[in-house]
This record gives structure tokens, C-alpha cells and sequence, in this order.
């Protein structure tokens, strides 16, 4: 069980990057995985694509920071791997797996060399695909109106909920996240709504809000 943390931070987009030193080839790939078994289905992925590869190697950090598990792949020990993810978690990410594939080029870099190889390889990743900053949210449900919809859409924006559903019907029906760090949000919803709209909590959950 993994404590609820109120935000953490991932990468934005996934990236694909090449280094190349002393003749050998570093790619980079970059993915967000939640968990364990999202990192390790992301890494088979691209030991599946680069099958004649010299090394695989890689890191990740999951369940929000909580899993932290790395990959020399046959390289030297604490060379590849362990750069890797001091990479990630220097950083500050969580949520993250980055593999970084070498195609041996015939000159041997020594450890020194492929330790920074590997953490170079891996920084120009995780630059290449941002960050975003995803936030511990309480999860509303609500039944409004048409004729109080509009002003809805501007109390959300103004409040920077995010909305996740919303059912038209004979009233409309929206589902909707705001960050909990609003903690007096419920009060400004009644005053908004002046007691006429009945919010209904329906959960936690991370989300990503625009900035």
C-alpha cells in the first residue's frame, strides 16, 4: 500500500534520442509507467525493436516514486544502469522509464566513459520530453441545468477544475477534478451555486491541469 502524495512529477511526452561516441550508437526512449508492469512492458518493447543490440540497459521509477528498479543489461557493473537512474530521480521524476540502447561501435569507453555515456544519453532523453506535474485531485460529480451551464464552464475555468465527463441528456450531467490543495472548495461551489446544485464527491485520483 503507497502513501497518497499531493503531486509528483513525470515526463511530459515520450522521446526517442541518439548519441553517438566513439563510434558506438546511445539511443534514448523515454515512456510514463505508472507501475512496475507498465516499465518492464515498455522495456520488452524495445528489446523487441532493437533484438541484435549489444546492451539494453535501463532504469525506472514507479507507484509514484515508491519502485526504483535499474539494468546494466551486460555492461560493467554501475555503469549503465545506476546512471540511469540518477538520471530519473535527480531529476526529480517519478512515473518515468528510460532505456537507453548501445550498438557497440569497437572502442571501449571504460567505466568512466560509459558511466557518463549512459547519463548523458539518458538526461538528453528526459530533456527531450519535458515535464509535467500531476496532482493528488478530488473527483465531483454534478446535475445542472442548460440554462446554468454556461456559467458552470466559466466557474471551472476560472477555477481550474478539469472536466473529465459530461452526459447530455434532459440535464446535463458533468464529472469533474480539482486539485485538493483547494481545500475550500466545496464552500466556493455552494456560494457559486448558491446551494441549488448538489455536489456529489465521487473519489481521489491524479490528474494533469493546465498551466
Amino acid at each position: 500500500m503507497f502513501m497518497k502524495r499531493d503531486f509528483y512529477t513525470r515526463i511530459k511526452d515520450p522521446s526517442e534520442t541518439e548519441t553517438v561516441i566513439e563510434k558506438s550508437r546511445f539511443l534514448g526512449f523515454s515512456a510514463k509507467t505508472e507501475t512496475e508492469e507498465e516499465a518492464r512492458e515498455f522495456i520488452a518493447k524495445i528489446k523487441k525493436r532493437h533484438p541484435f543490440a549489444t546492451h539494453n540497459c535501463y532504469a525506472f521509477v514507479a507507484e509514484k516514486g515508491e519502485v526504483k528498479r535499474f539494468s546494466d543489461d551486460g555492461e560493467p557493473q554501475g555503469t549503465a544502469g545506476q546512471p540511469i537512474l540518477e538520471g530519473i530521480t535527480k531529476t526529480g521524476l517519478s512515473d518515468t522509464c528510460v532505456v537507453v540502447t548501445r550498438y557497440f561501435g569497437g572502442i571501449k569507453l571504460g567505466a568512466g566513459g560509459l558511466v557518463r555515456a549512459y547519463s548523458g544519453a539518458c538526461l538528453k532523453t528526459l530533456d527531450s520530453s519535458g515535464k509535467e506535474e500531476v496532482r493528488l485531485s478530488d473527483e465531483y460529480k454534478i446535475s445542472l441545468s442548460y440554462d446554468a451551464y454556461s456559467a458552470f464552464l466559466k466557474f471551472s475555468e476560472k477555477e481550474k477544475a478539469k472536466i473529465l465527463s459530461q452526459d447530455f441528456g434532459e440535464s446535463i450531467t458533468v464529472v469533474f477534478a480539482v486539485p485538493k490543495e483547494k481545500g475550500d472548495f466545496e464552500k466556493t461551489f455552494a456560494d457559486f451555486s448558491a446551494g441549488k446544485i448538489a455536489l456529489e464527491k465521487t473519489g481521489e485520483r491524479y490528474e494533469v491541469y493546465d498551466e
